[in-house]
C-alpha cells in the first residue's frame, strides 16, 4: 500500500464461520461477516450502526458518506438493513480498496461509489445537505492529521449533512481522553446538539478506547438516548446535555 507503507492481509476469523478480518501491518483493522453483513463485530462500529438504525424508520434508504473505507463493513451493514441506500466511500488507498473488493465483493445491489481522495478534499466538493449520515472513521488518535481534526472540516461535515441527519465521528484515544474531549467540544461549538457514545467505563477517562461524537443540526431526540442505551453494546454510555458537558471538560489532576 503506497500511502500507508504497510502490508495488508485478509484472514478467516477462527471463531466466527464465514467472517473475514482485514489487518494492516499486523494490526486488525476491519471485520466483515460476509454471510451476515448485518452483524457487526467491533463495538465502536456497533454504536455507529445503532445511531444509523434510529435515524429513520426501519428499512428506509439513506444517503450516506463514509470517510475512511476500511473493509466497507458499515457500507455492507447499511445495504443489508436499508436496501436502496445510496452510499459514497472515500479512502486514500486505491490498492487497499481493490484488495478488499477482490477478496470481499460488495453484496449484489449495493449502490456505493468508491472515491480515492483525501477525506477533507472530498468533503469540500460535496453540496449542502447531500447526505443523511456522514461517518468519519479515520482517526487513530491525537496524532491524526490536523486538517482532519480542524473546526473547518467539522463545519463542512455539518454543512453537507441534512438538517435532520447525523454526523458521526469515531475518535480513538488514550487516557485521559484529552483528544476525544477536545473533538467533542469542537463539534458541540458548531452543532445544534451533540451526543457522546462510548463504553460506560470510558467516561471516567481512565481507559483507552473509542468515543463516538454524534452531531446534529437539530435537537437530539430523547427517545434516541433510551433506544441507544438499550441497544448497547453493554455497558453503554450515551451522554447528552450536562453529562456530555461534564465529559468535555479537561480532566482534573
Amino acid at each position: 500500500m503506497s500511502g500507508i507503507g504497510a502490508y495488508a492481509e485478509i484472514d478467516e476469523d477462527a471463531y466466527i464461520e464465514g467472517a473475514l478480518i482485514l489487518s494492516i501491518g499486523g494490526a486488525q483493522q476491519s471485520h466483515v461477516d460476509v454471510q451476515h453483513p448485518e452483524r457487526i463485530f467491533y463495538e465502536y462500529l456497533q454504536r455507529i450502526a445503532h445511531v444509523i438504525d434510529v435515524l429513520r424508520a426501519p428499512g428506509a434508504p439513506l444517503r450516506v458518506l463514509h470517510l475512511g473505507a476500511g473493509a466497507l463493513t458499515l457500507v455492507r451493514y447499511i445495504q443489508a438493513t436499508r436496501p436502496g441506500s445510496v452510499q459514497v466511500a472515500v479512502d486514500t488507498e486505491a490498492d487497499l480498496i481493490d484488495f478488499v473488493l477482490d477478496a470481499m465483493p460488495l453484496p449484489h445491489g449495493t449502490a456505493c461509489e468508491v472515491v480515492i481522495a483525501d477525506a477533507a478534499d472530498a468533503v469540500l466538493e460535496q453540496p449542502d445537505a447531500a447526505f443523511d449520515a456522514v461517518v468519519l472513521d479515520i482517526f487513530a488518535g491525537a496524532d491524526a492529521p490536523s486538517h482532519l481534526t480542524s473546526p473547518d472540516l467539522a463545519a463542512h461535515l455539518l454543512r453537507i449533512c441534512a438538517e435532520d441527519g447525523i454526523v458521526l465521528v469515531n475518535v480513538g484515544d488514550d487516557p485521559p481522553l484529552s483528544f476525544a474531549r477536545a473533538q467533542s467540544r469542537q463539534m458541540t461549538s458548531l452543532a445544534v446538539e451533540t451526543a457522546v457514545l462510548t463504553e460506560a467505563a470510558m467516561v471516567s477517562g481512565r481507559s483507552a478506547g473509542n468515543v463516538i461524537v454524534a452531531a446534529r443540526r437539530q435537537s437530539w431526540p430523547a427517545a434516541w438516548t433510551a433506544a441507544l442505551l438499550a441497544a448497547g453494546p453493554h455497558p453503554a454510555a450515551v451522554l447528552v446535555g450536562p453529562a456530555r458537558e461534564a465529559f468535555e471538560q479537561a480532566p482534573r489532576a
